[in-house]
């Protein structure tokens, strides 16, 4: 049944009562809402209720859709196929929505059991007398219900661990560099005494390592914000990319005495970006691309100045080609299963997803080209401005 047979006038089928009560529907989860404290505190009206219009629809189109007891009990399981692989349902959105306002798993959860409650009871209030078909219609909308649950729970759950996984990654990627650093000239000045004449320069590295590695800490928090969808927030100042650059050259010859790097650049070198996260990418892609080298040749670093509106920064080294599968997946972040096992450059996809957020938060854009003949150059363009 459909719910366009004849009914009383007094009687509504749920789906019908549902469009045509919206907005007391929505106050009153609204004002449940709110007392998802601290969370919703300083939340506007529309901030707090949301997708719940789209979930409402969901709701009233799936208790007059046709469906069979085996998709009603996979429905109820929140394994109901989706429009595709990219659509996101309105549950879906509504968890990512409430995750980034701060609301925890719980507090969520609680909603839908508070827009449970509240439909049942006002159209039971609206109900003069009991119909054939309010029982088929409840146990409908306690699956659609249960449907829009599990798709919030199944989303929020993942982002969490997405998000958890990004920040230890995050962790353990990018302050080897700088603890590295730092553990070796602590050894040195240990060995050494402080009356060789290079002690005050190895404490002044040793300082500006340590105060990098902090600045990695504190931006490991705005990170985690991109597995909710936000945009990495920057601060753009003047900024030097020559002198940028080879101060990441200079940590990280400390830690690779071996490797020779070489730093080259043209033209003007200033513009308007945020230091300390553009530090995070150049020590990104350089660290890569010695750990990849073949040792035989340099690793070298272009800077190239010579557009007014926009530089170009090149890290290139010799070592051993990226397979062509692995160049068109590896700046995604292999958290999300999208890089696969592809060999030597297999874990990759962590510091180069980390670095596409920071340069694409700056406008700008990065890419790969490797082969056999010419090597490995990854190249980063940026807007001045």
């Amino acid at each position: 049944m459909t719910g366009k047979e004849h009914q009383p006038t007094s009687h509504l089928r749920l789906a019908d009562f549902i469009r045509q009560n919206q907005p007391a529907i929505i106050k009153e989860w609204t004002e449940f809402a709110r007392t998802r404290t601290p969370a919703s505190d300083g939340m506007s009206k529309l901030a707090l209720q949301d997708h719940i219009v789209d979930i409402l629809k969901f709701v009233a189109n799936d208790l007059e859709s046709e469906q069979t007891p085996s998709e009603q009990m996979d429905k109820s399981r929140g394994l109901a196929d989706s429009d595709g692989p990219f659509r996101q349902s309105a549950a879906e959105i509504h968890a990512a929505l409430r995750l980034a306002d701060g609301f925890d798993i719980d507090q969520m959860v609680s909603e839908y059991r508070a827009l449970r409650a509240s439909v049942v009871k006002q159209w039971a209030a609206h109900q003069q007398k009991l119909a054939g078909t309010d029982l088929e219609d409840l146990t409908r909308f306690n699956e659609a219900i249960d449907q829009a649950v599990a798709e919030s729970v199944a989303h929020y759950t993942k982002t969490i661990n997405n998000s958890r996984n990004l920040f230890l990654g995050i962790l353990g990627h990018d302050l080897r560099s700088p603890i590295g650093a730092a553990s070796m000239a602590a050894q040195w000045m240990k060995r050494a005494g402080p009356t060789d004449p290079r002690h005050p320069k190895m404490v002044s590295d040793l300082v500006s390592t340590t105060d990098r590695a902090s600045r990695i800490l504190d931006d490991l928090f705005d990170l985690t914000r991109a597995s909710f969808g936000t945009d990495i927030p920057v601060k753009k100042a003047r900024t030097d990319m020559l002198s940028l650059c080879q101060s990441i050259v200079n940590e990280l010859r400390s830690i690779h005495e071996k490797q020779t790097i070489d730093v080259t650049h043209e033209g003007d070198s200033t513009g308007l970006w945020d230091a300390a996260r553009m530090g995070q990418v150049l020590s990104n892609l350089i660290g890569n691309a010695i750990q990849y080298s073949d040792a035989s040749g340099p690793v070298t670093v272009s800077i190239s100045g010579t557009d007014p509106s926009t530089l170009a920064v090149s890290v290139h080294n010799d070592g051993p080609p990226i397979p062509p599968r692995a160049q068109k997946t590896i700046f995604q972040s292999w958290m999300r299963g999208q890089v696969q096992d592809t060999g030597e450059h297999s874990h990759l996809g962590l510091g180069l997803y980390i670095a596409k957020l920071i340069v694409e938060a700056h406008g700008g854009e990065i890419n790969v080209a490797s082969d056999e003949a010419t090597g490995t150059t990854f190249t980063i363009r940026l807007p001045r401005a």
